[in-house]
């Protein structure tokens, strides 16, 4: 149908989603970047697409493939919080304005500063851990 109004390239995306994201998540799974849980939800998400059991039928229009949809967007905006937006942009084959409409990803820019690394924190100080501050004699006064 939207290839009939004149919109070759969104015709083309929309046919090549499902095989692209196939491709990104076998990708994704095999980069040693992303965590171990992540890949085990890569391998459910393939699968997820792959059967033949959808929660919605395929053949409602609309509303068909709508449920692959969600379901990719939740695992690539899983995968963007834990591996980064540069890792999943890596291993996308498709137009990147797909990928970006799909989970919502900022364009890239030079200017624009890489995404803060939010899944390492502080070590804890085995000494202080479960300890008050002492106060300094000085501040009791």
């Amino acid at each position: 149908m939207l290839y009939m109004i004149g919109r070759r390239t969104a015709a083309k995306e929309i046919a090549l989603l499902l095989p692209n994201l196939l491709i990104l998540f076998k990708e994704l799974a095999r980069d040693p970047r992303v965590p171990r849980g992540s890949k085990a939800l890569l391998v459910v998400g393939a699968l997820w697409f792959a059967s033949p059991i959808d929660l919605i039928p395929e053949f409602i229009p609309v509303l068909g493939p709508l449920d692959d949809a969600v379901a990719a967007a939740l695992i690539l905006r899983h995968i963007l919080r834990k591996a980064g937006p540069d890792v999943v942009a890596e291993h996308w084959r498709g137009d990147m304005r797909t990928l970006q409409r799909l989970v919502r990803l900022p364009a890239r820019t030079s200017e624009t500063p890489p995404p803060r690394d939010t899944t390492r924190q502080r070590p804890i100080d085995r000494n202080r851990a479960g300890t008050t501050p002492k106060r300094s004699p000085t501040a009791q006064g």
